[in-house]
C-alpha cells in the first residue's frame, strides 16, 4: 500500500510505490478517481477536437500519473493536466519530437541523465546521469546552440530553448523507453505499464561554484519537469556528494514538491553499493558503482539479453539508432519508428517489432484464462496482479 513520510519538517505526505496507484493496483476510490477524471477530460478535451494522438500519448497510464502527484484529487489534477497540454501545445512538443535535428538531439542527450539499457528489479528503467560535464565552458556553448535549434516546431517564447531540448529527451523516455519496459514481461507485474524512471545522479567531483552556476538552469529545468512530467519519477540516488553538499541540498528540495523530496536518496561511499544492489541486479548495474555493466556515461544503451531477445529488426537494422524513437501499438505487436531531422531530410525509419507476449509462468500459479497479451494502452484492464511482490527496503538518507 501506499507509504506515509515526513520530509523536513513538513506535512506528511502519501507516496506511492510501484506498483501502489498504478493499473491493476488501485484501491476502489482510486478507480472512481480514475473513472471520474476520465470523463471529465473526455468532456473538456478529447470531444472539442483539441487532441491529436499521433504517438499513442493518451492513456490510463498517463491520467494516474497526473492523479498520484494530486493524491488522487480530480480536481486539481485536471488542472495540471489542462496546464500540461496549454503548455506542450504552446511549444508543439509532438512536432519538437518528431522533427528535432539530430546532431542537436545527440548533443543534448550526452549533457544529461541517459538510459543505461537496464532495469531495476522491478523492469523500471535505470538511468545515470554524471553532473561534472555540465562544467561552465560546456553550458555555455549548449545554450549559444540551443537557441540555434532545427525543428518544424513553434515554442511559446517564455520556455529557454535549452529546456525544450532537454524535453525532447524526456518524450523519449516516456514515448521509447517506457514502453519498451513495459512490453517485457520478465517482471512481477507484467501487466502493469512502467511510466517511472529510476536515476543515479553522479555528483563527484562537482565543485561548489559549479553548483552555483548551474543552480538557475537546474531549478528552471526541475520546475517545468514537476509540472508537465509529473510522476514520471521513481527513485534519485545521489552519490559523490561532497562536504559541502548540505548547503547545496539547501537549495535544491525548494525545488521540489514534497512527494519528489521524499523520493531523493543521498547516499554515502559506504552505502552506495549495498543500497543500489538492493534495488538493481548487479549485472544492471554499472561497475563504477558496485555492479557488473560495462557502461561509462555518454554511450548508447547496454540492452539486457531478456531485451534483445524480443526485438524483431527491420531492414539494415540491428540495434537502435541515436535520435527520437517512438513505438506504435499494432495489435498483436508494437512498432518502433525512428524521427528526427538530418540535415533537410526528415527520417521515418521502422527500426524493429516487439511481438506481444502473455506474461511469463511465475512461482504462484496464475489462473490460464489470466494470461492475455498486454496492451500499452490498458484502458480498460485493472485487474489486480495475483502475484505478491517483495517489498523493497526503504536506503538510509544521509543526515545532511
Amino acid at each position: 500500500m501506499s507509504t506515509t513520510r515526513q520530509v523536513d519538517s513538513m506535512e506528511s505526505i502519501v507516496e506511492y510505490s510501484f506498483p501502489q496507484g498504478h493499473l491493476g493496483h488501485l484501491k476502489p476510490e482510486e478507480e472512481e478517481a480514475l473513472k471520474n477524471f476520465k470523463e471529465r477530460i473526455e468532456n473538456e478535451l478529447y470531444k472539442s477536437g483539441n487532441v491529436e494522438d499521433e504517438f499513442g500519448y493518451y492513456n490510463d497510464a498517463l491520467l494516474l500519473r497526473f492523479l498520484r502527484a494530486r493524491h488522487f484529487n480530480v480536481q486539481d489534477a485536471i488542472a495540471q493536466f489542462m496546464a500540461t497540454e496549454q503548455w506542450r501545445n504552446a511549444n508543439e512538443i509532438d512536432t519538437l519530437y518528431r522533427t528535432i535535428d539530430l546532431e542537436q538531439y545527440e548533443e543534448t542527450r550526452r549533457l544529461y541523465p541517459q538510459w543505461t539499457g537496464r532495469r531495476d528489479r522491478h523492469g523500471t528503467p535505470v538511468y545515470v546521469f554524471e553532473v561534472k560535464h555540465l562544467d561552465s565552458k560546456t553550458m555555455s556553448a549548449y545554450e549559444k546552440s540551443a537557441v540555434k535549434t532545427q525543428t518544424m516546431a513553434r515554442s511559446d517564447g517564455t520556455t529557454p530553448p535549452k529546456l525544450l531540448r532537454l524535453f525532447a529527451l524526456y518524450e523519449n523516455l516516456i514515448r521509447f523507453v517506457m514502453p519498451l519496459c513495459t512490453v517485457l514481461s520478465d517482471r512481477e507485474y507484467p501487466r502493469t505499464p512502467i511510466t517511472q524512471s529510476n536515476n543515479i545522479v553522479d555528483i563527484s567531483g562537482v565543485s561548489l561554484r559549479m553548483f552555483w552556476n548551474l543552480r538557475g538552469h537546474m531549478q528552471d529545468a526541475s520546475t517545468l519537469a514537476t509540472a508537465h512530467y509529473p510522476e514520471t519519477l521513481g527513485r534519485i540516488f545521489i552519490i559523490g556528494a561532497p562536504s559541502f553538499f548540505p548547503t547545496v541540498w539547501g537549495w535544491i528540495k525548494r525545488w521540489f514538491d514534497p512527494i519528489t523530496t521524499s523520493k531523493i536518496f543521498i547516499l554515502s561511499h559506504n552505502d552506495m553499493e549495498a543500497t543500489l544492489r538492493s534495488y538493481i541486479d548487479p549485472v544492471n548495474l554499472p561497475k563504477q558503482y558496485g555492479g557488473e555493466l560495462d557502461f561509462e556515461f555518454g554511450q548508447g544503451p547496454v540492452l539486457d539479453p531478456a531485451t534483445k531477445d524480443v526485438l524483431q529488426w527491420e531492414g539494415s537494422y540491428t540495434d537502435f539508432p541515436h535520435g527520437p524513437i517512438y513505438w506504435t501499438d499494432k495489435g498483436d505487436h508494437i512498432e518502433a519508428t525512428a524521427v528526427g531531422h538530418v540535415g533537410n531530410n526528415e527520417r521515418h525509419d521502422t527500426v524493429c517489432t516487439v511481438r506481444k507476449i502473455a506474461p511469463r509462468q511465475l512461482p504462484i500459479a496464475t489462473p490460464a484464462d489470466d494470461l492475455v497479451p498486454i496492451t500499452l494502452s490498458d484502458v480498460d484492464n485493472h485487474s489486480s496482479s495475483k502475484v505478491a511482490a517483495a517489498a523493497y527496503s526503504e536506503p538510509q538518507q544521509s543526515q545532511i
